[in-house]
């Protein structure tokens, strides 16, 4: 009887696991191997918004003018590079202002509006405490609420917080995707330290500067990034702090203010040593222990060497200042890396 039982138990798992597919996957009743059905469809990724495409390729990774600093900690590696999209410009004042309402909006019955407004709020204060004896107090009351400064670059944020906003934009686009019945974006996320430089060189291996050569003027005389030209002098570019974004010509890949304006935070944690310890492919440098992360590009403040693409600099992650601020990246998937090519 028992044996009765066991069988006739058997006899109906067997149908059972029939029916919902394990034999043929109930997807096609030929027994072919057909992969599984009804996949979100993915077409060839678009350009997200906002961003522009930087193909990839093998670059000269490092310092292509003398190294001032005789810091040695940038030395020149080949790398290559797979594609990726990034930000036209340094995020602004205004879209992280969008980023900010719908953070007050929806956190704060979970992480409660003193987080919100201690952790993720551009510090203002920065533009008093990064100067000692200037008159700050203007930029601190209107530069982040004011919408004369809205497509100015943010700053006054840390790294944490730039990564929370790259979390909280691909929350955003995911769930857009979502209700079109669209197949996931990748994440938006900060730059690797190399995809940074990669971009920054637009194309032109060897480049000293974005836009190719070893000077910061164009034929007629006008400067070419929001920098420091001298001591003193913080108005010969046109700005005496920072610039709107994209006031300045683009490099060959269309990015702008790769030089000067505000410097820019990336992924990598900080290390004399990591450009000729990475990998040299897609080579990024993690280390949760290291309180320092790369800052690239150099600022308003800053004299021209810290403009140039091989310039490694960092700051602490928790330090936010004046002339600090971030764009996102986002990896290509699939073919659409062959159509940038």
């Amino acid at each position: 009887m028992n044996k009765f039982i066991k069988l006739f138990s058997l006899g109906l798992v067997t149908i059972y696991l029939s029916g919902c597919g394990l034999f043929n996957r109930g997807q096609d009743d030929t027994g072919d191997l057909i992969g599984a059905q009804d996949r979100p469809e993915f077409n060839p990724q678009e350009v997200p918004f906002g961003m522009v495409p930087c193909p990839g390729g093998t670059f000269h990774m490092g310092q292509t003018d003398q190294d001032i600093a005789a810091s040695m900690a940038n030395l020149n590696r080949q790398v290559t590079i797979r594609g990726f999209y990034m930000d036209e410009t340094e995020i602004t004042n205004n879209e992280y202002r969008q980023f900010m309402n719908a953070i007050r909006e929806d956190s704060l019955d979970v992480l409660g509006e003193e987080y919100v407004m201690t952790e993720l709020y551009p510090d203002t204060t920065v533009w008093m405490r990064d100067f000692t004896y200037s008159m700050g107090d203007p930029m601190m009351q209107y530069y982040y609420s004011h919408p004369a400064f809205d497509e100015y670059p943010v700053v006054g944020v840390d790294w944490f917080a730039a990564k929370y906003f790259c979390d909280w934009r691909t929350k955003l686009k995911t769930a857009s995707n979502t209700e079109k019945e669209r197949a996931a974006s990748p994440n938006f996320r900060l730059p690797s330290e190399a995809e940074w430089e990669y971009a920054a060189r637009g194309g032109r291996n060897l480049a000293t500067y974005p836009w190719g050569g070893p000077y910061m003027r164009n034929a007629k005389g006008c400067m070419l990034a929001n920098f420091k030209p001298g001591r003193g002098d913080y108005y010969s570019d046109g700005y005496s702090y920072t610039a709107p974004v994209g006031k300045y010509l683009p490099n060959d890949f269309g990015l702008f203010d790769m030089a000067g304006n505000v410097a820019e935070w990336c992924e990598d944690a900080y290390n004399d040593a990591a450009v000729p310890v990475v990998w040299d492919l897609n080579p990024t440098y993690y280390n949760d222990k290291e309180p320092r992360k790369v800052v690239r590009g150099g600022s308003w403040k800053d004299i021209a060497y810290f403009l140039e693409t091989g310039t490694r600099n960092f700051e602490y992650q928790d330090s936010a200042r004046s002339y600090i601020g971030f764009r996102c990246s986002m990896i290509m998937l699939g073919d659409t890396e062959e159509k940038y090519r």
